[in-house]
């Protein structure tokens, strides 16, 4: 049995034109939504992730307790549990899957939030990695429903060189012969996943966190090798070729000011955010690197700069890996949801 819930979207008019019929949206939700429908939390997933790895900053006594906050999980379109490529029957199947924007996701979203539940204001929308990208999305597209946001370890437009680390790890994928295309069937390209894994380890954790072993010292691995086979090839082997690359697709083309509101303004859409804001960049994030948040934050009226003192890299924001940081991200959400 299943731990989460769909809501049926009926058939989605995507940014680029295309139709995703039938479209299902999977979430999971935490806690009570009280009556004033004022307590509510979105914390959408990130990059190959589902709602499971979202849950380690969810629980008693944490900023997100469901005591005190009724928290909603939406899975990306394309994790493989809302409408993805692995899940949608022909003729969008596989490869043929429609391209989804971050836009395209949040407004997919905002119809369970308000249709589904009936909420109308959020304290917060919080992220890692690409469900940063989805948080600031939600402050420059609802900004007068979103009162705080806290986007960690993630951007409001995909940088220039994190489209080309996204093309490393794409092109050491697809060259899989397996790979045909996206047409692979039941044989897996696993030459390609594992490829695309050992790219992704020299961008996952920065410099000083091998330097200083922690691969080994503090995560228990046996070698180098050994992190390499089991922590990365095993993180994505069981992951559906078709579905990273649809995601990939939405990070590479990530831009909150990419729609008919701001029209490719990003200072502009930066501006219009409201929302009390922490922007947490790791400190040695390989590819959402600090000085973009800098720029982000210059350009909202309510941001505050919120780098994490970690040498886990862009793994300072999750997936819980590190518990003295997954101590630092609680303590800033606790922050602002006091503010």
């Amino acid at each position: 049995m299943s731990d989460y819930q769909t809501y049926d979207l009926g058939d989605v008019r995507l940014q680029r034109g295309a139709t995703l019929r039938a479209c299902k949206l999977a979430y999971k939700t935490f806690g009570t939504l009280n009556p004033a429908k004022d307590n509510a939390i979105v914390y959408p997933t990130w990059y190959s992730g589902q709602h499971y790895d979202n849950e380690w900053l969810v629980g008693p006594g944490k900023a997100l307790d469901p005591a005190r906050y009724f928290i909603i999980i939406p899975n990306m379109l394309g994790n493989g549990l809302s409408s993805s490529p692995s899940n949608t029957p022909e003729p969008y199947d596989g490869p043929r899957f429609p391209q989804v924007t971050a836009c395209d996701n949040v407004r997919a979203q905002h119809r369970l939030v308000t249709e589904k539940f009936g909420i109308r204001t959020l304290p917060l929308v919080t992220g890692w990695s690409m469900g940063a990208l989805q948080t600031f999305h939600w402050g420059a597209l609802y900004p007068d429903m979103v009162q705080r946001i806290a986007p960690f370890c993630g951007s409001a437009k995909c940088s220039r060189h994190n489209v080309v680390f996204l093309e490393g790890v794409k092109a050491a994928l697809t060259a899989d012969a397996a790979w045909n295309e996206g047409w692979y069937g039941s044989a897996k390209p696993a030459r390609g996943l594992r490829a695309m894994a050992r790219v992704y380890a020299g961008w996952g954790f920065s410099q000083a966190f091998y330097r200083e072993e922690l691969d080994l010292k503090t995560l228990g691995y046996s070698s180098l090798e050994d992190f390499l086979v089991s922590f990365w090839e095993g993180f994505f082997l069981p992951k559906d070729a078709n579905n990273l690359l649809a995601m990939l697709w939405t990070w590479q083309n990530g831009d909150i000011s990419d729609n008919e509101l701001y029209r490719g303004d990003l200072k502009k859409a930066l501006g219009a955010i409201t929302a009390k804001a922490y922007v947490m960049p790791g400190a040695t994030d390989l590819y959402f690197p600090p000085e973009d948040s800098q720029f982000e934050v210059a350009h909202m009226p309510n941001a505050t700069f919120v780098p994490i003192p970690s040498i886990w890299g862009h793994f300072a924001g999750g997936p819980g890996t590190s518990p003295k940081d997954v101590d630092f991200v609680d303590q800033k959400l606790r922050d602002l949801l006091a503010r």
